[in-house]
């Protein structure tokens, strides 16, 4: 549904409702004339309708308002793309390090990540798990499904979930595979009276690859073309056991939503590590730990925060704690795509920007498209995984991230920063205070959208 229908749909329910009031109102006064009531319960009755009438009309123009802006910037959208910086971007080579027993590696450029993920595929021996949002139906996504398909003739167990809305657009054809491999096309909204929990309305919006127990990829990368060498993100590879948490996180979702289909009975043993953990919030459970995970740690800053995201819409805890952060001294920058591909969530974004920069916070601008999802604290602490900093990844998807206490790992994330912010402008007060009026009024405007972003 565009959002020109939506908004038609609104109002129009909106003016049915103002009728029935107005309706009732006449009903009320009739009856009043011809049983002699009291006239003081009947005024008061009239006043609560005409606030009623009132509230409803204001709220009528806001929607008609949101949706006239949303649609003017789609358009505006469609020819703004142009301007966007596409293909290269700076990313730098990243060596591996070694957190406790595990050895972890970035990846900052599509390509590089999906030729790992091959190599690591190809060389399974008993399991392969698979989970992304979106799969493209295009040469890298055909790549992919190749190679899993191999595998599973081969007799490896091939394992793979996708979301079904964030695929709609691809072809039916494409999401058809071998009858050798287990696939769950993920959609929580089974039965009619599924509609009436909240719960279910949760995509599955991570994206993990993990081989036999042992190689584990997390990060905010989907698989197509158009990532591998147009967007700047972050993925990472963990080898060793850290592994074992991010195969229980993919075998714990297969059971529970794969009503129907084999079971998984695959265990891989797991440890308790203080240097590498696995946080992911669970719909089902209402338990959302990496929205605390990021103000616990931010609450803890006392020298640095680096935080990038691709939609950042933070809920006013999570912005106090940055804004407290950059106010007892704490040097906070935020780096965001400029032009993203949600024109919306965008426009969301910069209705933030004025408290940020008031606070003291730093904010980039990223000139090419940045999907990724990570934050380093006083070079020691770091996260990577799918969230984002809004109310979606927070409080209503699936996501998945790994927080790690390593010094080098942090060091590696704090060079990654400072080389996109090499590509990137930064936000100063005065600029901001200069935009144009009509800018303002459309942040304000559409500011009541954040509660649904």
């Amino acid at each position: 549904m565009s959002a020109g229908e939506f908004a038609g749909k609104v109002l129009t329910s909106l003016f049915a409702i103002l009728e029935q009031c107005q309706e009732g109102q006449a009903v009320e006064e009739m009856k009043t004339k011809q049983h002699g009531m009291d006239p003081f319960s009947t005024s008061r009755r009239r006043h609560r309708l005409h606030i009623i009438r009132t509230l409803l009309e204001m709220t009528g123009v806001l929607v008609a308002l949101q949706a006239i802006i949303v649609v003017v910037l789609q358009i505006v959208s469609a020819q703004r793309k142009r301007y966007r910086q596409e293909g290269s971007f700076p990313h730098p080579q990243i060596g591996e390090v070694r957190v406790g027993a595990n050895l972890l590696q970035l990846y900052t450029y599509g390509r590089d990540l999906y030729e790992a993920m091959l190599a690591a595929i190809d060389r399974a021996q008993e399991s392969i798990y698979l989970e992304t949002y979106i799969w493209k139906d295009d040469a890298v996504g055909q790549e992919f499904k190749d190679h899993l398909a191999q595998k599973a003739e081969q007799g490896v167990e091939v394992y793979v979930v996708f979301d079904r809305f964030a695929n709609t657009v691809v072809p039916h054809g494409f999401k058809v595979f071998p009858p050798t491999m287990h696939v769950l096309s993920y959609q929580a909204i089974r039965r009619p009276w599924h509609l009436l929990d909240l719960r279910r309305y949760a995509l599955d919006h991570r994206k993990l690859l993990i081989v036999d127990g042992t190689t584990g990829f997390i990060g905010g990368y989907n698989i197509g073309s158009l990532f591998a060498t147009t967007w700047r993100d972050t993925h990472l590879r963990i080898s060793g056991p850290a592994a074992a948490d991010l195969a229980q996180s993919f075998i714990d979702f297969w059971n529970r939503d794969a009503p129907g289909r084999t079971r998984i009975r695959r265990h891989y043993p797991r440890r308790f590590d203080s240097l590498i953990n696995v946080r992911g919030t669970n719909a089902m459970r209402l338990t959302f730990p990496i929205r605390d995970m990021y103000i616990e740690a931010i609450d803890r800053a006392e020298y640095s925060i680096r935080l990038t995201n691709a939609y950042f819409v933070p809920d006013g805890s999570l912005l106090d704690a940055l804004k407290a952060a950059a106010e007892r001294g704490v040097d906070v920058r935020v780096l965001v795509p400029w032009i993203s591909n949600h024109v919306v969530v965008d426009w969301l974004t910069r209705g933030y920007f004025m408290e940020c920069l008031q606070a003291g916070i730093r904010v980039f601008g990223y000139r090419n498209m940045l999907h990724a999802k990570t934050c380093t604290i006083d070079g020691q602490w770091s996260t990577i995984g799918t969230a984002n900093l809004d109310r979606l990844s927070a409080v209503g998807n699936y996501e998945i991230n790994a927080e790690i206490y390593n010094d080098a790992l942090a060091q590696q994330m704090e060079e990654l920063f400072r080389c996109d912010t090499t590509n990137a402008f930064e936000l100063t007060f005065d600029q901001w205070m200069g935009r144009p009026w009509y800018s303002r009024l459309s942040e304000r405007i559409l500011s009541p959208l954040r509660m649904l972003m």
